[in-house]
């Protein structure tokens, strides 16, 4: 008996809202990332992308625990001799909070092309609104 690998065309892909109200940064990233990847999906394979797509709203009501805010720093180099830009986690959540989430749950995917391909099914955005109502997607509660 061979082990039986989903083919492309029989993958169901699903849509998923999610509402980051009150939940912890690092929590929702990781459960985000999972659906994503697909583990979550009973087809799951390693390398072979089975993850629905999954959209964030509320993305500026994040919670984020402990000393975090004022400590953690992102780095960006951008290239040029003396070009590293530092950014307080504070400053950026107020900046751009969707960044915030899309780099955390970048970080939490596999660091080749299939974890890039996997990246665009994340749609995160700042308010309750997103553009995505004709995929008819289910609202997801994450613990």
């Amino acid at each position: 008996m061979s082990t039986y690998f989903p083919k492309a065309g029989e993958i169901a892909r699903k849509w998923y809202v999610v509402d980051a109200s009150g939940l912890a940064l690092g929590r929702l990233a990781s459960q985000v990332a999972r659906i994503l990847m697909g583990k979550e999906n009973p087809q799951y394979t390693p390398f072979i992308d089975t993850g629905d797509h999954v959209i964030v709203v509320n993305a500026e009501k994040v919670k984020i625990t402990g000393m975090k805010a004022e400590q953690k720093v992102y780095h960006h180099y951008t290239g040029y001799p003396g070009g590293i830009r530092s950014e307080v986690l504070q400053k950026r959540t107020a900046r751009k909070p969707e960044l915030v989430i899309e780099q955390a749950v970048l970080r939490m995917l596999p660091k080749n092309k299939m974890g890039r391909q996997m990246f665009t099914k994340l749609n995160v955005y700042k308010g309750e609104k997103h553009v995505h109502q004709a995929q008819k997607p289910e609202v997801k509660v994450l613990a």
